[in-house]
């Protein structure tokens, strides 16, 4: 089951005989002739032991759609009902019991024995109570019970809710099929459709991309279709693609384009076959939620409005991070792991993908998903709160240039721990261990295997697996099971990265400070470890920062230096011996720049290092600075998002500099050239376009920035950003009196820019390559001003 829809019970052939009505309906070339409709039950591993009650009272039936070997099949399902869950004393259970049977949501009561916290014996489950509800009522029959029954009858938190807040998808699928996803070897057809965003808010369909073709415009009758051009033609070439391909996912720039195509094909009397159900217009699909603006870790983010389809998954690239970073391969692994459907999975962010996986397996081990967490950290000495409450081990680095480093790195450090040393919320100081096992703390670890090690142990192990069978398609020159296997990679990837820090976020379901307190003090004393054993080796660590230390040789004059080190290689083998986690030599550099901090003022040599900002030259690889092959960045310029490519480019090619003329001077002799390119008006615009996340609504930039003329001038151009949102902007005159005269919105193409402040962001650039040998900006002018003799190297 790739998607499932809620629709009118009422507007559903339940018998199937109106399931041929959608994609094949307007040409009859068979386009939908491989549908095969039935009526199902929801069954499943998941639900045997509970089975369904067949009398719901639904104005809503669930319609499932399957990509199977035999081609399409759709399967309508009228007896599904949500389960929501009651703890609390037996007389409180009967009493609620006896009243919600009544309520008009609620489709019938039962008792039932379940676990209601990771840390309850599984084999004394308590009985609670099962409330089945119409679709869609789950959460308001919760707050029902919340807000109005419990108040008048008990003292708060009597009665606690448990599979409350599920996401209608995922409760579904966990419900009846636990795996949302085809078989391999039914693989999905997708369609992309895009449209700029200038286009997108004129209301205007002629400029229409399908597979990154452009349908109609130009009257060439290439790509995708081409014709006489306009809006009709291009939704006509649309429609044409919809029943020829009959795609089960479509992959669209933006959300809003959803309704917009469905709207104009009427508009344009265009037979659209949208939906596969055969509905048109604002038929044809669902609007499932408006946008927003959220916060999350300091970071201001956009959600737009979403969007359901009949019959096919809906994937916006505009808002999802998971198919930039692991396009559908990656997409559809979760799907599988996390038991959402495709739709819900695209959309949602790690930490929500990575609860849905908890909640499988806390379901598979018989505990119900509290609503609302109520675990509260437990008091500690003051000692042990100084001891917990500490982040990860960093070394702070003296800023400089390095030769000969090392890097050697844990392989998913956080992780690993967790699976390794049984670190979860569950077995951390248990009752039943009268053990001192972490480290600083002195507390206990269970014996009895925990329920973060089962989630995260399948994902660690999948995703060595992918890795192994990438670079051996790489070697093979299969480049499509290559870039499958490093999707998924990728996709698991980013969940594990979250695991660690969703420990201690207070709206985790089965999050506890304790354990990410624990997670934290056996990876501190990892890294220490690893560190003395490559110092007791002859090695010097430069740098160190939580699962990643950066060692050169020792120096040959230090007192009791060996004259040859131990192989990096030897030393890493012998710590992951010790330790139980993998250590990886990462890289080899022939040198390595680490940077001091920039806001410390003052002068450089007395500024401390900083952590995540270095630049080096990787040993044995032939080096393109166009590239960046055969360099590693972090943390400066060029690796961010808001810099100009042609800034990032001239950064790179001033570190490839240094490569061969290790001195500043050399580095501004090839900066002198960028920037007479820069002023002589050769760059193109495009190349100087900076990108920009807005932090807050558009109204509310009162100062007059940049960003604020950006917004400025793309409100006078009819499109409309909301807080979250990238805009894209050059600057054409940054002195202007007329806000509106400072920038152009990447879309309009514009044809000059201002050299002065695109000077000042290249120094800036330049200033990272220089900083590591005691040179700022105001160093730079000052070489820049004068009479010097370029270096042959600069050119």
């Amino acid at each position: 089951m790739f998607t499932v829809d809620f629709r009118d019970a009422s507007a559903v052939d339940l018998a199937g005989d109106g399931a041929g009505d959608g994609a094949g309906a307007d040409d009859g070339d068979g386009a939908g002739d491989d549908t095969a409709d039935s009526t199902a039950a929801a069954a499943g591993a998941a639900a045997a032991d509970r089975p369904l009650n067949p009398v719901c009272p639904n104005d809503t039936v669930a319609v499932e759609w399957h990509r199977t070997e035999a081609g399409l099949e759709r399967r309508v399902v009228d007896d599904y009902c949500p389960t929501i869950y009651v703890s609390g004393p037996d007389a409180a259970l009967t009493a609620l019991g006896e009243t919600v049977a009544d309520w008009p949501a609620v489709a019938g009561v039962d008792t039932e024995r379940w676990r209601t916290s990771l840390h309850a014996d599984p084999d004394e489950r308590e009985a609670v109570l099962r409330i089945d509800t119409a679709i869609g009522a789950p959460a308001r029959v919760a707050r029902r019970i919340r807000d109005e029954y419990e108040p008048d009858r008990h003292a708060p938190g009597t009665l606690k809710l448990y599979n409350v807040d599920f996401e209608p998808g995922l409760r579904y699928a966990l419900a009846t099929e636990p795996d949302p996803m085809p078989g391999e070897d039914a693989s999905l057809r997708v369609l992309r459709i895009g449209l700029g965003k200038d286009a997108l808010a004129e209301r205007n369909v002629s400029a229409l991309r399908i597979d990154g073709e452009v349908c109609a415009g130009s009257g060439t009758g290439g790509g995708t279709g081409g014709g006489e051009g306009g809006p009709e033609a291009s939704l006509r070439t649309l429609a044409r693609r919809l029943r020829e391909d009959d795609p089960d996912v479509l992959v669209v720039s933006s959300a809003d384009l959803i309704p917009l195509i469905a709207e104009r094909a009427v508009a344009h009397d265009v037979a659209l076959p949208l939906s596969r159900d055969g509905d048109v217009g604002a038929d044809s699909y669902a609007k499932l939620a408006g946008r927003s603006t959220f916060e999350s870790y300091g970071r201001t983010g956009h959600s737009p409005s979403r969007y359901a389809v009949p019959g096919r998954a809906i994937v916006d690239t505009s808002s999802s991070f998971l198919w930039a970073e692991a396009r559908l391969d990656g997409l559809s692994y979760l799907a599988r792991r996390s038991a959402r459907p495709l739709q819900e999975t695209a959309w949602a962010s790690i930490g929500t993908i990575l609860t849905a996986i908890q909640t499988r397996e806390a379901l598979a081990r018989g505990v119900l998903v509290p609503w609302q967490k109520w675990e509260p950290e437990a008091f500690v000495d003051v000692g042990t709160l100084h001891a917990g409450d500490r982040g990860g081990a960093t070394l702070a680095p003296n800023h400089g240039r390095y030769e000969n480093v090392r890097e050697v790195d844990f392989a998913s450090l956080y992780p690993n721990v967790i699976r390794e040393y049984n670190v979860s919320p569950e077995t951390v100081a248990c009752d039943c261990c009268d053990t001192a096992d972490v480290p600083e703390l002195g507390w206990s670890i269970c014996e009895e295997p925990g329920f973060l090690g089962d989630v995260l142990g399948p994902l660690l192990d999948d995703r060595a697996w992918f890795k192994r069978v990438a670079a051996a398609a790489e070697r093979a020159g299969d480049d499509a099971l290559a870039g499958s296997a490093s999707a998924k990679s990728a996709a698991i990837k980013w969940i594990l990265v979250s695991c660690f820090g969703y420990q201690g976020y207070r709206n985790a379901k089965f999050g506890r400070i304790e354990c990410h307190e624990a997670i934290n003090a056996y990876a501190r004393n990892v890294l220490l470890t690893a560190k003395e054993r490559f110092e007791a080796g002859g090695w010097r660590a430069v740098h160190g920062i939580v699962d990643s230390l950066w060692v050169t040789p020792e120096d040959e004059h230090a007192e009791a230096a060996p004259l040859d080190p131990e192989p990096a290689a030897d030393l890493a083998t012998d710590v992951t011996d010790a330790v139980d986690v993998e250590l990886e030599v990462e890289a080899e550099y022939d040198w390595l720049c680490l940077l001091p901090r920039r806001n410390d003022g003052g002068p450089v040599g007395g500024r401390g290092g900083a952590l995540t900002r270095y630049f080096g030259r990787k040993a044995g690889v032939d080096a393109d600075p166009a590239t960046g092959e055969g360099y590693k960045y972090r943390g400066i310029e060029c690796r961010q998002r808001s810099t100009p490519e042609f800034v990032a480019d001239c950064q790179r090619e001033l570190i490839d500099v240094l490569d061969s003329d290790p001195r500043p001077e050399a580095v501004c002799d090839r900066l002198s050239a960028q920037l007479q390119e820069l002023r002589s008006g050769a760059v193109d615009p495009a190349d100087l376009t900076i990108r920009t996340r807005l932090s807050k609504a558009p109204a509310e930039y009162s100062r007059n920035t940049r960003t604020a003329a950006a917004l400025r001038r793309a409100e006078d151009t009819a499109v409309t950003f909301h807080a979250g949102q990238d805009v894209e902007y050059v600057v054409t005159d940054d002195d202007a009196d007329r806000q509106l005269a400072r920038v152009r919105i990447a879309f309009e193409d514009p044809t000059d820019y201002d050299a002065k402040a695109y000077a000042e962001q290249l120094v800036r650039a330049a200033e990272s390559v220089t900083l590591p040998f005691g040179w700022d900006r105001g160093r730079i002018r000052t070489y820049l001003a004068g009479d010097r003799n370029a270096s042959l190297s600069a050119f």
